[in-house]
C-alpha cells in the first residue's frame, strides 16, 4: 500500500517513514539554492511520540510515503480516562485514552461517528465531525442597543466549553459549532 516518492514531493500532512519511525510532515519549504541541487526542508512530527524534527530531503532521495487506513467508528461511552468506540464494519470495540483525542474530547457525543486513522491496525489519529450541535448553558442576556453584528459575547456550551457567540443567541438555544476552530457557525434548525 505504501509508495516511494522523491524528497521534493513531500507535502504537508503526508505520513512518511524515516529512520524506522512514522512522521507526519507539518511544514514543507522547497529550497532551490544557487549552487547544488534543490531540496525540501521539512518539519516532521513523530506520530507516536509527538517529538519534532527538522529534516532536509534532496530531490533525488526516495522516501517511503505511508498510506493510512481510515476506519469508521462510533463513539459509545467514556469509562474513566478511556473512550470506547465500536468499529462500524465488524462491531469490534476499540478503547483509546482520552489524551488520544485531546481537547476535542468535549465534543464527543454518544453515537457520534468518527474516523480513526490506522496503520497496521494501530490507531494513530482521530477525526471528529467538522460540526456539532450543542446547547448554550450560560451566557449574558442581550444588552439593549448592543446589536452590532460584529460584537460577540462569551457563552458556555453544555459540554463546558467556552465560546464566543453573537448577542442574539440565548441560554437554551442550540447552535452549530466548528469542532476544528471551536467557533460559532450558526443557530441550529
Amino acid at each position: 500500500m505504501n509508495m516511494k516518492i522523491n524528497g521534493n514531493e513531500i507535502r504537508p500532512s503526508n505520513v512518511i517513514e524515516h529512520n524506522g519511525r512514522l512522521w507526519v510532515a507539518v511544514k514543507v519549504n522547497h529550497v532551490k539554492p544557487g549552487k547544488g541541487g534543490a531540496y525540501a526542508q521539512v518539519e516532521l512530527k513523530d506520530i507516536v511520540l509527538g517529538t519534532k524534527l527538522n529534516q532536509r530531503f534532496r530531490s533525488a532521495e526516495t522516501i517511503e510515503k505511508i498510506r493510512l487506513e481510515q476506519k469508521d467508528f462510533q463513539f459509545l461511552y467514556q469509562q474513566g480516562d478511556m473512550l470506547v468506540f465500536m468499529n462500524l464494519e465488524n462491531y469490534e470495540q476499540l478503547e483509546l485514552p482520552t489524551e488520544f483525542v485531546g481537547d476535542k474530547v468535549a465534543f464527543l457525543q454518544d453515537g457520534m461517528n468518527v474516523s480513526v486513522e490506522m496503520y497496521e491496525e494501530k490507531p494513530l489519529g482521530i477525526s471528529l465531525p467538522s460540526q456539532v450541535v450543542l446547547e448554550i448553558s450560560e451566557t449574558e442576556p442581550v444588552v439593549k442597543g448592543q446589536t452590532a453584528a460584529n460584537s460577540f459575547k462569551p457563552a458556555v456550551l453544555e459540554n463546558g466549553v467556552k465560546i464566543m457567540v453573537p448577542p442574539f443567541v440565548n441560554v437554551g438555544e442550540k447552535i452549530v459549532v466548528d469542532t476544528a476552530e471551536i467557533t460559532y457557525l450558526r443557530r441550529s434548525d
